[in-house]
């Protein structure tokens, strides 16, 4: 059977061209409070091709990444190698036999929601230094405030059309780190903005997980009418994001 994890693994470049890249303030907002710099050591979990990630090398740090996805991890890899604090091991997190207290940060960019939640915690207590930090950040994208009427147009082509051979069923509380002993120092939200043209958005929602499982049958319609719901309404999708971060203390 597929491991879901791995759906990303099919799509290399396009995930590394597409996906977005998170706000410079959430990743100096780290920097400072978990104190990051050369004489620390962190753990990168789930980088894909390394959206969240140079922020970390440019720090000094002995940055380690864990990537489940061989062609992932190797097009890490040649992104960042030219780095001498870099390494990836191309590894599952669940089972790899880090050695406790050996991270004083690990962090992931909407990745560790793929992990059950028990395990993510539970091992990244253990493989943190006393008094390390836990670093958990996502997105939400809202496009209806911008223009309501293309939300709704496109909720009925998703209504009509998107049935997925792998529907995206995760769940993660990131606000339960209090429960297996970290001590939570709160939600931070940051903003920003992006826009896309119809082709262009297609091309982006092309690296979503169960957009990439949709059913075959399903696919040309589906994107052929979120294409022309965008070109109908000015060929402008136009988002105004929050990334959310999530900061714990062992």
């Amino acid at each position: 059977m597929f491991d879901k994890r791995l759906v990303f693994d099919t799509i290399p470049e396009l995930f590394d061209k597409w996906r977005v890249r998170y706000s410079q303030e959430l990743f100096d907002h780290i920097v400072e409070e978990c104190r990051l710099n050369r004489e620390k050591k962190c753990l990168e979990i789930g980088p894909g091709t390394g959206q969240a990630t140079e922020f970390a090398l440019e720090t000094g740090c002995d940055y380690c990444a864990i990537e489940l996805g061989s062609h992932l991890a190797e097009l890490l890899k040649k992104k960042y190698d030219t780095y001498e604090n870099f390494q990836v091991i191309n590894a599952d997190f669940e089972v790899y036999p880090f050695a406790s207290g050996q991270f004083d940060l690990v962090y992931s960019a909407a990745a560790i929601q793929w992990i059950k939640e028990e395990t993510a915690y539970k091992k990244c207590y253990s493989i943190l230094k006393e008094h390390g930090y836990l670093a958990m950040c996502y997105m939400i994208g809202d496009y209806r405030t911008d223009n309501p009427a293309l939300c709704e147009d496109i909720g009925q082509i998703y209504d009509t059309y998107f049935v997925s051979e792998m529907p995206y069923r995760q769940k993660f509380n990131y606000e339960a780190g209090e429960t297996y002993g970290f001590r939570y120092l709160g939600r931070k939200d940051f903003h920003g903005t992006r826009s896309y043209s119809a082709e262009e958005y297609i091309e982006y929602i092309k690296t979503h997980s169960d957009h990439i499982t949709l059913k075959e049958e399903c696919r040309d319609p589906f994107f052929q009418g979120i294409r022309d719901a965008i070109l109908k309404h000015g060929n402008k999708i136009c988002f105004q994001d929050t990334y959310v971060l999530h900061l714990y203390q062992k």
